[in-house]
């Protein structure tokens, strides 16, 4: 409805402080209505009705908030508080219950209108979205951007926050902008609370404790994540298989085997990896790089789990028992490889034959047949070899070196497995035995070329008449045939 505002002269106000009161008038047709406008300097005009009764059923348009009689409210942090010297004794009629005030110096955005809540104490800021309570109206305004309300948006990527300190933040993933900076190795973070968790490696507190077991941590996540130890809480489980986690990262981990997904490349040669870790460690054999060593033999490995496995050499622990046999191993994977001689399995199958195995290793050895690749030469020689292990032993040719010595006759051999082929000349033991015949051989490269004889397989054939052989030892004693080559002479040793 249209009204006229008449306007007295201004007087003091207590209520307004250093403010005063201005006397007003609307004429909405032939009465007149009374109120006041007290101006409280220098913060904006505020209302107050001059009708203690129906004060409450007030709406003003432009300021936030009803004026109640008994629990009063508050605007842009101004709370009226009752008796108000400069309030005359009239009362506004039912038909004039709302009055619309107009004023160009109110601010309505800065503070929402807020409902009546009779249980707000004088001092109460209320949320009229959430219906959360704030002792000061400044916590009241950081609190009042809601979820939804993103007003702070990034210039580069144009993503939303809250809050301009958290755009701060942002914006500095952008710049690179670290500004603080540990005193004791001068790394720096973006924020202080990733420099605070930092500076706890250097100080070695750990001020979070596990009520269970009084392990302590550093970060109050990891105290989290160990907790679940003991409660068993796997949170979060696969989508694919429903096999649950502890972690979100672990669960990230795990999913990269469905996908096939391998985020981490080396640098030098390109190969992928699906985690950080093991690409950590395979660039190690690229710089050579062995930070783990032994503190007995100060022998060095690229991870720490390879230095655990060889320290158990020196104590002679063997954790891991075989439920069949009860025969004990170093680590859980070597047990994982006994257990398949029980079970027969052999997962691990050849695409080119289809020839199963056991190991992995045995498996990629074996498609080197196939390839025809060695990549492992030898410096003295030349002569090249499909494994390092190999090329490991036949060095000890050119060094003489036979490390390994047997417990009865202290007879030295190069390698372990001529010195077990060895001490079962001692035991008696004969492992291998023909399918065919049931004669038994201490070594199974024997048995092989025993069976040939009963395949009549003859594998090995001379370059210059075709003739075939059963072993290498007789295809180079027929070609010296047709070079003339004599055969060496053996030393022959007085006893």
């Amino acid at each position: 409805m249209g009204c006229d505002v008449i306007r007295a002269r201004p007087s003091p106000c207590v209520a307004a402080g250093d403010g005063v009161c201005e006397k007003l008038s609307l004429k909405p047709g032939k009465s007149s209505i009374p109120f006041v406008l007290c101006v409280l300097s220098p913060v904006r005009r505020q209302i107050q009705l001059v009708n203690p009764e129906r004060r409450s059923r007030l709406r003003v348009l432009g300021v936030s908030g009803f004026l109640r009689q008994k629990s009063p409210k508050m605007s842009s942090g101004i709370a009226f508080e009752e008796p108000m010297p400069c309030v005359e004794e009239n009362l506004l009629s039912e038909e004039q219950e709302e009055i619309l005030i107009k004023d160009e110096t109110l601010h309505s955005s800065e503070n929402p209108k807020e409902p009546e809540n009779p249980g707000l104490s004088s001092r109460t800021f209320l949320c009229p979205d959430s219906e959360k309570c704030f002792s000061t109206n400044a916590s009241l305004g950081k609190h009042r951007v809601h979820v939804g309300k993103k007003p702070f948006a990034c210039s580069e990527c144009g993503k939303c926050f809250r809050r301009n300190g958290e755009l701060t933040l942002h914006e500095r993933f952008h710049t690179g902008e670290k500004p603080f900076a540990c005193s004791e190795c001068e790394k720096c973070f973006r924020t202080t609370s990733a420099l605070t968790k930092h500076e706890r490696f250097h100080t070695g507190e750990k001020p979070f404790a596990c009520s269970e077991c009084e392990k302590c941590f550093s970060l109050k996540g990891e105290l989290t994540v160990h907790e679940r130890f003991h409660t068993g809480e796997k949170p979060f489980a696969c989508s694919e298989c429903e096999k649950c986690f502890r972690t979100t990262s672990a669960l990230t981990k795990h999913e990269r085997f469905h996908t096939g997904e391998k985020p981490f490349a080396c640098s030098e040669c390109e190969k992928c990896f699906s985690l950080k870790g093991d690409l950590t460690i395979h660039e190690r054999i690229h710089t050579g790089v062995k930070p783990f060593a032994c503190s007995e033999c100060e022998k060095c490995f690229r991870t720490k789990d390879n230095l655990s496995l060889h320290e158990r050499v020196h104590t002679g622990e063997k954790p891991f028992a075989c439920s069949e046999c009860e025969k004990c191993f170093k680590s859980k994977s070597n047990l994982a490889r006994h257990e398949r001689f029980h079970t027969g399995v052999k997962p691990f199958a050849c695409s080119e034959c289809e020839k199963c195995f056991r190991r992995k290793d045995m498996l990629t050895l074996h498609e080197r047949i196939h390839t025809g690749e060695k990549s492992f030469a030898c410096s003295e020689c030349g002569k090249c070899f499909s494994t390092k292990f190999k090329i490991t032993e036949h060095e000890r040719i050119h060094t003489g070196e036979k490390p390994f010595a047997c417990s009865e006759c202290e007879k030295c051999f190069r390698t372990t497995s001529d010195l077990t082929a060895h001490e079962r000349i001692h035991t008696g033991e004969k492992p291998f035995a023909c399918s065919e015949c049931e004669k038994c051989f201490r070594r199974k490269d024997k048995l092989t070329l025993h069976e040939r004889i009963h395949t009549a397989d003859k594998s090995f054939a001379c370059s210059e008449c075709g003739k075939c052989f059963r072993t290498t030892s007789d295809l180079t004693a027929h070609v010296r045939t047709h070079t003339g080559e004599k055969p060496p002479v053996l030393k022959q040793f007085s006893r």
